[in-house]
């Protein structure tokens, strides 16, 4: 079983209990509601966030994914920072790492930025971004790499028209799907659409295993709360760009250097199928002299790029 199909049947545990330490800030409790990660942004800004450290349960069964939503995260951020863990329910009194500090795409800061490789969107809007985990389109089926467009609409409930293609490939599997999907929770398309270009929508979900997955035919998926919010705060017009940076690099105004490493999507049914496969990068000619600046500790930059954590990692600590 794929961890796909295994991800379709987790539930929400009960009962669930857990203590959430926020690295350099003290202690903090688990919210009983995830909250918009909000952060104030300026045209200067490099990195938003702090990473904090997360201890699962002692007792019950607490999902991977029930954690990633409590703290804005896909279920790919967690994996990456905590390999070895059980994508699926870690182990009682698991320590997670959780990943909340990250390096804005080098966009200009306007409308939506969506990185499929770290499977995030960012939202620009008066002084502020918001940094909201996604999924994205299954092999074949994929979401725009590299695309600038608009968000042409918006539509409360939406319907789900499936193609033709879509047809075949559920009969293939025995399934079958109805000419148009009404409008309600169990509509794959969520409850709030915003419809982009003439083909793609971001929209929300009937199924929240699937943020931080491949899983949709090519739209960009969101948990119900997430979308609900992009809905009344994205006005019709707002530019959208897609981009896919596995690698993101910045410079603050201290000199410090930071890069963050996410795994490149997989661009072949044998890639995809092997999920612990260290897929290669292609490197930009910005990245490569980059990586060769003086300042860069070479042996850091080479196990950022070899662990592809997703989390940020400074490149020239000082020395004594």
């Amino acid at each position: 079983m794929s961890l796909g199909q295994h991800l379709h049947v987790l539930h929400v545990p009960q009962g669930f209990k857990a203590v959430a330490t926020t690295v350099g800030l003290g202690l903090a409790l688990l919210c009983s509601e995830a909250q918009a990660a909000t952060y104030p942004c300026t045209d200067t800004t490099i990195m938003v966030g702090a990473d904090t450290t997360y201890q699962i349960s002692s007792e019950g069964t607490t999902t991977l994914e029930y954690v990633a939503a409590h703290y804005q995260l896909g279920l790919s951020n967690l994996i990456e920072a905590n390999p070895g863990v059980d994508p699926i329910v870690p182990l009682n009194k698991t320590n997670l790492i959780i990943p909340t500090r990250s390096l804005l795409p080098d966009t200009i800061h306007e409308g939506i930025v969506i990185n499929s490789p770290e499977m995030r969107l960012y939202y620009y809007h008066n002084g502020q971004v918001d940094v909201l985990p996604i999924g994205i389109g299954q092999l074949g089926t994929d979401t725009p790499l590299n695309w600038v467009t608009k968000v042409e609409r918006k539509r409360a409930n939406p319907t789900w028209t499936p193609t033709a293609k879509m047809h075949a490939e559920y009969r293939a599997r025995g399934e079958f799907l109805p000419k148009v999907w009404p409008a309600g929770p169990d509509n794959p398309m969520g409850l709030f659409a915003l419809y982009i270009g003439r083909l793609y929508a971001i929209h929300g979900t009937n199924a929240d295993f699937g943020i931080g997955l491949r899983v949709s035919h090519g739209c960009v998926r969101l948990r119900n709360e997430d979308i609900e919010y992009l809905f009344n705060q994205v006005p019709i017009g707002t530019r959208v760009q897609f981009i896919n940076e596995p690698i993101k690099t910045a410079e603050d105004a201290d000199g410090n250097l930071y890069i963050e490493v996410h795994q490149p999507l997989s661009m072949s049914e044998e890639e995809f199928e092997t999920l612990d496969k260290n897929l290669p990068f292609t490197f930009t000619k910005e990245q490569e002299e980059f990586f060769k600046r003086p300042e860069v500790n070479q042996e850091i930059l080479q196990q950022a790029l070899s662990e592809r954590s997703g989390r940020v990692v400074l490149l020239n600590p000082a020395t004594f």
